[in-house]
This record gives C-alpha cells, sequence and structure tokens, in this order.
C-alpha cells in the first residue's frame, strides 16, 4: 500500500525497493527478519531512540515559536504515534530546564475512522491498543494497524487531558480542497484529518474556538497526485 511517490523516490536515489503484499505492520515484519537475517540495523518505530529524539524537535519548536508559551491544545494525525510521544518528551524536558511553566497542552489524536486503534483503546480505557483488522484509508501516515508505542500515545493524551477521534477519508479530501482553496497550501491528508478533528472537537465541546490550538501538517499532498480526486 505504498504510496506511488514514495516509491519513485526510493528508486530515484538508488535504493533497493521491495514491495510485499500487505500494509506497514507486515513491511515491519519482513524488515525485522531481513535484519535479522543478514545483520542489518532495525531503524523501525520505536526500535531505535533516534526517531523519537528527532520527533521531539517539534515540541521544541513550537515552544521557541510561541514564545515559550505552549498552545491549549495540540492535534496531531497519529499512525506509529512518535510524534505525540516526542512532542510530550520534550515538553517534560522543557520544565526541567526552566524554559517552560508546567502547562501543557491537551494532546488530541486524529485517526482515520476505518483504522483508529488508538482511537479504539482510548474510548475503551485500555492501556494497549489491539490490532485493527483490515485497515483502510487513502492517507498512508495514518494507515497504521497496529502502533508500537500504542501506551505511551495512550499514556500522553490521558495526562494531558486530551482525547482521540475519527474522521473519513471523504472529510479528509474535502478538507484538503478547503485548505488549499482557503489558505493556499496543499496540505497531506494527514493534515487534512486535524483541521476535520478540530471541527469535530469544538462541535463536541472538547475544544473552545477561543483557545489557542495548534494542527500539524506532516506532509505535502503532493505525495497523493494518484490517490486525491
Amino acid at each position: 500500500d505504498a504510496p506511488e511517490a514514495n516509491q519513485k523516490e526510493v528508486s530515484v536515489l538508488g535504493g533497493n525497493l521491495f514491495l510485499i503484499d500487505g500494509l506497514i505492520s507486515d513491511a515491519g515484519v519482513s524488515s525485522r527478519e531481513k535484519a535479522a537475517e543478514i545483520g542489518l540495523f532495525d531503524v523501525s518505530t520505536l526500535q531505535e531512540p533516534y526517531r523519537v529524539e528527532g520527533k521531539k524537535t517539534m515540541g521544541y519548536e513550537i515552544a521557541e515559536q510561541l514564545d515559550w508559551e505552549l498552545p491549549d491544545n495540540i492535534i496531531y494525525p497519529t499512525g506509529g504515534g512518535t510524534g505525540i510521544v516526542g512532542m510530550w518528551k520534550a515538553f517534560q524536558e522543557m520544565e526541567e530546564l526552566e524554559w517552560i511553566s508546567s502547562k501543557r497542552p491537551k494532546m488530541f489524536a486524529v485517526q482515520a475512522e476505518n483504522c483508529a486503534p488508538i482511537v479504539r483503546a482510548f474510548e475503551n480505557g485500555d492501556e494497549f491498543a489491539q490490532p485493527w483488522e483490515n485497515a483502510t484509508t487513502l492517507a498512508a501516515g495514518i494507515r497504521v494497524p497496529s502502533a508500537i508505542g500504542d501506551y505511551l500515545i495512550l499514556k500522553a493524551i490521558r495526562e494531558s487531558g486530551g482525547s482521540a477521534i475519527t474522521v473519513s477519508d471523504d472529510e479528509m479530501t474535502d478538507m484538503t480542497d478547503l485548505i488549499g482553496k482557503l489558505e493556499g497550501f496543499f496540505v497531506c491528508p494527514e493534515g487534512a484529518a486535524t483541521a476535520c478533528g478540530a471541527k469535530k472537537l469544538i462541535e463536541n465541546g472538547s475544544i473552545n474556538p477561543s483557545e489557542k490550538t495548534l494542527l500539524l501538517n506532516t506532509g505535502s499532498g503532493l505525495k497523493y497526485l494518484d490517490m486525491l480526486p
């Protein structure tokens, strides 16, 4: 299910592309087996420290660009969830450094309605998220049926007083078009999902329109030219 743009990038940059019949979770299993077989280093989600440390920089940049006062709410498109985990870690570190106060934003995870293991676990009060069967969504970045760091994502959401919400593919594509027309940004479906989520969270009273709410767009719509209508 890898987007065509991603496949072409691998080829153009001289990489070896191996396609398997399945989702990102299946690719992860195959990668770990191959790594063990020929002695490769596994860089998949949360199998090494560097990705969380990299995602953590979002938290530092948010604080710096907002004059060291965090927003009231952060809405993040959630697949593997390292973005939420990394930002939450950054906020703790900055408080220990006395760069920010103890105030924390509410963290909201947005998932596709046909691939929502974190939302289901949050609503059920579970510590861990069970794998989502037959996951489908055009947003490849959140088409993750089983998140390795599920318990860390859920812990951050609950500690912050936030929640998790689903949106449909149709809502994402409509919002991609609306954001482009109103703001001049060609966001990816995952980024559009955060705007859809914001609308729903305002409607259900989870977010007050007067609050400072940050939406994170995680990529370009150019990655989805073969999929968007």
